[in-house]
């Protein structure tokens, strides 16, 4: 039976939860948790992780069922990034938290309560909120948890390809960068990248000739050329001509095409440089503005003709608050069905303005649109499909 903490004992109790997680194995971390849930007055306590193409919830805990994300409250939770307290039969109450650090969503934790005011509430908010930290730091190098997290084999090349990939999603208070690549456990040579530096948002999305290991190679190199000249303090320009010698060096007989931008947070500046790839698109005030950011293109990366060229060509524009970029390889519009229909730039660009007009964050966005373009192929993609939505939104706007 639950009871009400005395004053200070709860916040003590999430100080000392804290640190047992972080010495915790990730097979620990459901005991630990439980133990922690008791003394604080909760029954029950159990994280859900969603799975890599974020259509079902995996219990860390073993016996607890999995839970779809699309026909469930836990799965409610999730989609909306908000609490939802249901009510049992026994008279208790369960509460389902998202697990969200920053704006990766993580999954759920479920909590199992017999009373709830706003004290308790506020401590199982702040469970949640400590719980995703430690999540992030031990999945970066817990198979547990990648294991978990993953409902079919994976192939070698995908494996590698994974490893170099960030978080789904950041974002701060002014913009968010999120992206999704299907087939999530067969990937070829697709790949996105996304980080911050001072002021600016940094987002890359690449496709590599080919789908096997080697496509994957290459991509891996150019993504790690990519971070090593940002981190080195070059501008866009450099940076794209230090990932095209990198390329064309190490694997001279393949390329890729990508798209490199940097967005000023507090600006809204838009820069990018397009190399070979299918031009950004912007949607703005629920409408396509149509070849708003199509530019002549720089030829792909790594052809060793590119290196006596002149530098690579910068483009600027200036974004309003609510614009949504969107970068995406050519898998996601030329994909097809049995019919020999392609899914299209129309459906996809009008997918993601209804998802803006119906109020969906740019992460759910997503989600539903990649779930869509893989329910028209049934499941079975003739090429990788990789989705990247940069969000502006200032907190003054």
């Amino acid at each position: 039976m639950s009871q009400q903490l005395p004053s200070g004992v709860g916040e003590r109790l999430l100080v000392e939860l804290v640190r047992a997680v972080q010495q915790a194995s990730p097979t620990e971390l459901p005991s630990v948790l439980n133990q922690y849930a008791e003394d604080m007055g909760v029954a029950q306590a159990v994280v859900y992780l969603v799975d890599l193409q974020q259509r079902r919830l995996l219990p860390l805990t073993e016996g607890e069922p999995n839970l779809e994300v699309d026909a469930s409250l836990a799965g409610w939770a999730y989609r909306t990034d908000s609490l939802r307290v249901e009510g049992e039969e026994s008279g208790g109450l369960t509460l389902w938290l998202p697990l969200i650090d920053g704006a990766e969503r993580l999954g759920v934790l479920e909590i199992q309560t017999d009373t709830l005011d706003g004290l308790k509430l506020w401590r199982c908010q702040t469970m949640a909120s400590l719980l995703a930290l430690v999540i992030t730091s031990k999945r970066a190098y817990s198979d547990t948890l990648a294991k978990r997290m993953r409902t079919h084999p994976m192939q070698l090349h995908t494996e590698m390809v994974r490893a170099f990939l960030p978080p789904r999603s950041i974002g701060t208070g002014r913009v968010v960068s999120t992206a999704v690549l299907e087939p999530a456990y067969d990937l070829g040579g697709d790949a996105f990248d996304h980080s911050f530096t001072k002021d600016l948002l940094h987002a890359t999305i690449l496709d590599g000739m080919g789908h096997d290991l080697a496509s994957g190679i290459a991509t891996s190199v150019a993504m790690a050329g990519c971070r090593n000249a940002r981190r080195m303090g070059a501008d866009l320009a450099e940076l794209v001509s230090a990932v095209d010698h990198a390329l064309a060096k190490w694997l001279p007989d393949h390329f890729c095409t990508g798209i490199f931008a940097q967005l000023h947070m507090s600006t809204g500046v838009l820069r990018w440089c397009n190399c070979g790839h299918p031009p950004p698109l912007l949607i703005r005030r629920h409408r396509l503005l149509q070849k708003a950011l199509e530019r002549d293109p720089e030829a792909p990366l790594g052809l060793a003709a590119n290196l006596t060229a002149a530098p690579p060509q910068v483009h600027e524009t200036n974004l309003e608050p609510g614009d949504r970029i969107l970068l995406y390889t050519d898998g996601v519009v030329e994909s097809r069905n049995e019919r020999g229909e392609e899914f299209g730039l129309k459906r996809f660009t009008d997918y993601i303005i209804r998802s803006t007009a119906a109020g969906q964050t740019a992460q759910e966005a997503l989600r539903l649109l990649i779930h869509a373009i893989l329910d028209h192929q049934h499941s079975r993609l003739s090429d990788d499909a990789t989705i990247l939505m940069l969000e502006w939104q200032p907190p003054d706007s």
